[in-house]
């Protein structure tokens, strides 16, 4: 097997990873939405602002880990992410908003389109972005500390 394929099926699995932590995320997020407007009388925006943060974190947390194996700097690589949340929240939910009340289009069908773009967007920014120079430093940091211990 060539290089190229190996690395080429190594990117795949991890974009496959990712969407795998990406729904349990979103199944976090809906699932504290859902209990939030059940339980509290919280406004809907609080509600969805809750069940975001603790989705982004879950998310953010398990890709670092299991995804891109990366041993950056864990409060630059949030804030990167924080980053990106600043800007497309705040625009999906404007595209959504048009899509809904000024189109027509029914809401599940909007909000599908948002999470489908932001999927694919939050992956190739932290692909690219966030984690690219340190992707697969946990694991040779990891080795490295091991061999030393065998050293000493």
């Amino acid at each position: 097997m060539s290089e190229t394929t190996g690395q080429g099926r190594k990117e795949a699995l991890r974009a496959l990873k990712f969407a795998l932590f990406s729904a349990s995320a979103g199944a976090i997020e809906a699932g504290t939405i859902f209990v939030l407007e059940t339980w509290t009388s919280l406004p809907s925006w609080a509600c969805y602002l809750v069940g975001l943060v603790l989705s982004v974190l879950w998310n953010f947390t398990l890709n670092r880990k299991f995804t891109f194996q990366s041993a950056a700097n864990v409060p630059v690589a949030m804030l990167k992410v924080a980053a990106y949340y600043a800007v497309f929240t705040p625009l999906s939910t404007w595209g959504v908003h048009m899509l809904t009340e000024k189109c027509g289009w029914p809401a599940a069908l909007a909000d599908g389109l948002a999470m489908g773009t932001n999927l694919i967007t939050e992956f190739l920014y932290q692909r690219f972005v966030v984690f690219g120079k340190s992707i697969d430093t946990a694991k040779v940091g990891a080795e490295k500390e091991a061999e030393r211990e065998e050293n000493a």
